[in-house]
């Protein structure tokens, strides 16, 4: 079992910036393809940002492409995701995910528009922007 904890949301104005983490216990995330995810009030799941196991690919979804970067440290078992440039349509609640390296791919994840079939998920952190 792999418990995720997410950590660093927060309150920031229109154009600030914030950095999510997202620290792994029970098992080392090395083997593990992960991904953010978001849900907005009254809104469905989306995907965010997705990382291969090796951090070599990276994927993102259109509305934070250029603002958002996904990255990953195995040594501290931690994901990262740098939020700049935020906007008031980013405020929404904000998870981690991980998924087996055998059962998808970072393409995979980036793919799946509601992360369904991932195999662990964090509790979220909220992240709210005030224009």
């Amino acid at each position: 079992q792999v418990q995720l904890v997410e950590s660093g949301g927060g309150s920031v104005q229109a154009g600030g910036s914030l950095r999510l983490s997202c620290t792994a216990s029970g098992r080392t995330i090395s083997n593990y393809n992960m991904g953010w995810f978001r849900q907005a009030p009254g809104k469905e799941r989306e995907f965010v940002a997705a990382i291969s196991f090796t951090g070599v690919s990276t994927y993102y979804s259109e509305s934070v492409k250029g603002r958002f970067t996904i990255s990953r440290d195995n040594a501290k078992n931690t994901m990262y995701l740098q939020m700049n440039s935020l906007k008031s349509e980013d405020t929404a609640v904000y998870y981690c995910s991980a998924v087996s390296s055998g059962r998808k791919t970072a393409t995979d994840i980036a793919h799946t528009s509601d992360g369904r079939d991932m195999d662990y998920w964090g509790k979220g952190t909220l992240v709210t922007v005030s224009s």
